[in-house]
């Protein structure tokens, strides 16, 4: 029997408050093609899995419940909200990416609906996030997510107030570093991109009667292709390899 009804669902909802707050955002399980009532039952049932190994650090501060209680929610919500965000700006980095490399190879053909957002992408950029996110599906990224979460209470524990300096450094660092590998991987289209434009701006100096700019398009979106397909092992390692680093904060 448990001693404290009361207390126990006042506990459970604060940990499910930060649990689904990070959820909600996560890359592939907070999209909208993942039915509300599916992302609904997975929240709770983490909250009921990690609530025993945080009983100690939850039920002392939310067991007499009152006013302050709702004040303890709002605070759960936006550090659940943050580090759903970290994940987020991981794989958003990955589809700028994919927009710069289709520019860069001349692949630009109309945007249409992405695979894991609604939103319009370019083919290849939502070809690179669905591969990218299945990748880290693999590699139990989610897992990764829940270790976070379970250790957000020793960083940020429950009943203090809400760290906003905190929560922006984490953010602005997970940016930087997220960004930087993505500037590394996409390094090779970028140099490609503008030795093959310079090398057709000369041929077009010297030859302005040829067309040159439409006659060089097939051949700068085959090299260009090529180089993905060489590259795409390599590219693909090192950003499901980076994910842990940038997202615990210790690259």
């Amino acid at each position: 029997m448990i001693g404290d009804p009361e207390g126990t669902v006042l506990a459970m909802f604060a940990a499910f408050c930060r649990v689904g707050a990070c959820f909600m955002l996560l890359p592939g399980l907070g999209t909208l093609r993942v039915p509300m009532m599916i992302r609904l039952f997975v929240s709770v049932a983490v909250s009921f899995s990690i609530l025993p190994i945080l009983w100690d650090a939850i039920y002392p501060q939310v067991s007499e419940g009152g006013p302050g209680y709702i004040g303890i929610v709002g605070v759960e919500l936006l550090i659940g909200t943050v580090i759903g965000l970290l994940a987020r700006y991981y794989v958003l980095a990955l589809q700028f990416a994919g927009s710069v490399i289709s520019m860069l190879i001349g692949f630009n053909a109309m945007p249409g609906v992405g695979i894991d957002e609604m939103e319009s992408q370019t083919s290849l950029s939502a070809m690179l996030s669905f591969v990218g996110l299945l990748i880290l599906f693999m590699l139990d990224y989610h897992h990764i997510v829940i270790v976070s979460l379970t250790n957000s209470y020793d960083v940020m524990p429950l009943g203090l107030a809400f760290d906003s300096q905190l929560a922006l450094v984490s953010l602005t660092d997970t940016l930087l570093a997220s960004f930087t590998l993505i500037l590394q991987l996409s390094a090779p289209f970028i140099i490609y991109g503008l030795a093959f434009n310079l090398a057709v701006g000369m041929v077009n100096k010297l030859a302005p009667q040829i067309p040159v700019y439409f006659i060089s398009i097939p051949f700068l979106l085959a090299g260009g292709l090529i180089l993905l397909y060489l590259g795409s092992n390599d590219f693909f390692r090192l950003f499901g390899r980076g994910f842990e680093p940038i997202f615990t904060g210790t690259q």
